[in-house]
């Protein structure tokens, strides 16, 4: 059973945040862009088989979570540090996927006495330069925030979704248990570009925190032929993070890389 409650942030802010409940180790979630933040099914079902507990929220403007309109990157540590305190968790293993996983780093790097162990899925590197969008399918989002949050918002008003960051594996995927992301993907844009436009912004600035001073394990876990997040941003992770530990996978794409999954809780586990 899966709890939902909404958490003080501290300065007048609250999370919409879910806990799975249960007395083994806690695996910390961090949703992709965009996303509900809700739980979903596959996570859920393969924390059970391993006996894990799964806590997560909305980031701000997603979900139910009030939104915070010029955030970092950084932020993400203190207000899942917010949550973790609320549902009495002391530490735990953070967990993301696209958008998701510049999150989990952030906690990584800035929660070192709570967090054990770091897996990040399909994840951006930090912008550093035009290389940032070599071999994206779609960057037209991205460089709207370059541009700023006016500039984002305008795009956000004709945007659609490009098939073509998907590959074959991905729509593949998406035709099963995975499925459900698309189908939460599309309920989180159905609520306003205002969660979206706040992450993209977040990507494409400094990050808050620096990625080299993570000094717990982390795995990096990326398709090759990934046309959303290319395979280059994680090459480029490898070098950031000193603690890091790649998974290639060189046959899947930007969803399909999510049947890892599993094992990657295996890994949190062992770290």
């Amino acid at each position: 059973m899966v709890i939902s409650r909404d958490v003080h942030a501290g300065d007048g802010r609250t999370l919409r945040a879910y806990d799975s409940e249960g007395g083994g180790p806690v695996v910390f979630w961090h949703h992709g862009t965009p996303h509900t933040g809700a739980l979903l099914a596959p996570q859920l079902a393969a924390a059970q088989e391993r006996g894990l507990r799964m806590v997560t929220y909305a980031r701000p403007g997603y979900g139910g979570s009030t939104p915070a309109p010029g955030r970092d990157v950084a932020s993400a540590a203190a207000d899942a540090a917010a949550v973790a305190d609320a549902f009495g968790v002391e530490r735990f293993a953070v967990m993301g996927a696209s958008g998701g996983s510049p999150h989990a780093l952030a906690c990584a790097a800035l929660l070192p006495g709570r967090v054990t162990a770091a897996a990040a899925f399909a994840g951006l590197a930090p912008y550093k330069d035009e290389s940032f969008f070599a071999g994206m399918a779609d960057d037209r989002a991205l460089r709207a925030a370059l541009e700023g949050r006016e500039a984002r918002l305008r795009y956000a008003e004709h945007a659609e979704f490009d098939p073509a960051v998907f590959t074959d594996a991905d729509w593949e995927t998406l035709k099963g248990p995975w499925g459900v992301l698309g189908e939460d993907a599309g309920r989180a844009a159905e609520s306003g570009p205002g969660g979206q436009v706040d992450d993209d912004l977040a990507y494409v600035s400094p990050w808050g925190f620096d990625p080299a001073s993570i000094a717990v394990p982390v795995l990096i876990v990326h398709g090759d032929q990934d046309r959303m997040v290319p395979a280059g941003h994680a090459a480029r992770l490898m070098t950031l993070v000193p603690a890091a530990t790649r998974w290639p996978r060189p046959d899947d794409g930007h969803v399909s890389v999510m049947a890892a999954y599993g094992a990657a809780l295996d890994w949190l586990l062992d770290a």
